[in-house]
């Protein structure tokens, strides 16, 4: 590029800001992230291999289909990353550390080429003693399909920082 296209382009660059510092959030709101996210057969695949699950119902569909699935079934550690993963930038791009999950539940096995979304509640928020530059915040995410039902549900929490 040239140096006035290089010029021309940072002048008209603007700063997007992405994520929630602790006071943008409030007790009780909802986030319906965007999105969502597909999962393949290669997604699976390659998880499954990378992640040391060699069960089979998550890798050959025919073993699947015989123990009563409709296809493979994706490996629930992969379903629970992607949920977590689709809440990210609402919840927690500013940074701060991840404090941990409580109360995983799956509601019912998810299987190859299934659609998933993420919705998140403000559960808790409060201020820790020890660090003035943070709040405690923790939500309720809910892992849904493509009709709206219930796949996941868990609760995490992260410290978040407060407002420059």
């Amino acid at each position: 590029m040239t140096d006035a296209i290089v010029t021309d382009l940072k002048s008209r660059a603007r700063t997007w800001h992405r994520g929630n510092y602790f006071e943008d959030f409030t007790q009780d709101q909802v986030f319906n992230h965007h999105w969502g996210r597909t999962l393949t057969e290669a997604d699976n695949t390659l998880f499954a291999t990378l992640t040391l699950h060699y069960n089979p119902i998550y890798t050959n569909a025919d073993f699947a289909r015989s123990q009563g699935h409709a296809d493979a079934v994706v490996c629930p550690l992969l379903v629970f990353n992607t949920i977590f993963g689709l809440s990210v930038e609402d919840l927690s791009e500013v940074g701060g550390p991840f404090l941990g999950v409580d109360k995983l539940t799956y509601h019912r096995p998810l299987i190859v080429g299934e659609t998933v979304y993420a919705r998140s509640r403000v559960i808790n928020m409060r201020e820790p003693k020890s660090r003035p530059d943070f709040g405690i915040v923790t939500w309720a995410t809910t892992g849904l399909d493509e009709t709206g039902e219930t796949i996941i549900e868990f609760q995490r929490s992260n410290l978040v920082r407060r407002k420059p």
